[in-house]
């Protein structure tokens, strides 16, 4: 079972002041749930850093959805709007800035709020069908 923030809390405090091991904890809060791996964990880490809270940064870095490339996307997404016949694939993109397709979908959508369209062909109306 996953430690509540209150629970964290407890442990931190009790860790600091009492000293308090995993099997101590286990034995003082039985209907917890709580495991021994689990609060061994918890408990090197109130003992490396002082605290149970993340460390800033300690995620895992973006690699694709920089500012930089979110930068050149924007810039060759939006450069077509005023040149006809100038468009661009997601995969032409990709492969000008070094990014894969996906990131590229990405970047379009999340960041810049834009929808992805593909161009299609399709019939011509003639005049009857008008």
């Amino acid at each position: 079972m996953a430690f509540t923030k209150e629970d964290k809390h407890v442990i931190t405090f009790l860790r600091k002041n009492k000293n308090y091991g995993a099997k101590h904890f286990l034995k003082e809060f039985p209907d917890k749930g709580w495991t021994r791996g689990g609060l061994n964990d918890l408990i090197s880490k109130i003992d490396r850093t002082g605290s149970f809270q993340r460390l800033p940064g300690s995620g895992r870095p973006r690699t694709a959805r920089t500012v930089d490339n979110v930068e050149q996307v924007e810039s060759l997404v939006l450069s077509q709007e005023d040149m006809p016949q100038s468009h661009r694939s997601q995969r032409q993109i990709a492969g000008e800035i070094g990014v894969s397709q996906s990131s590229v979908r990405r970047i379009v959508k999340s960041d810049l709020n834009l929808k992805c369209l593909k161009k299609r062909r399709v019939q011509e109306l003639t005049e009857a069908n008008k």
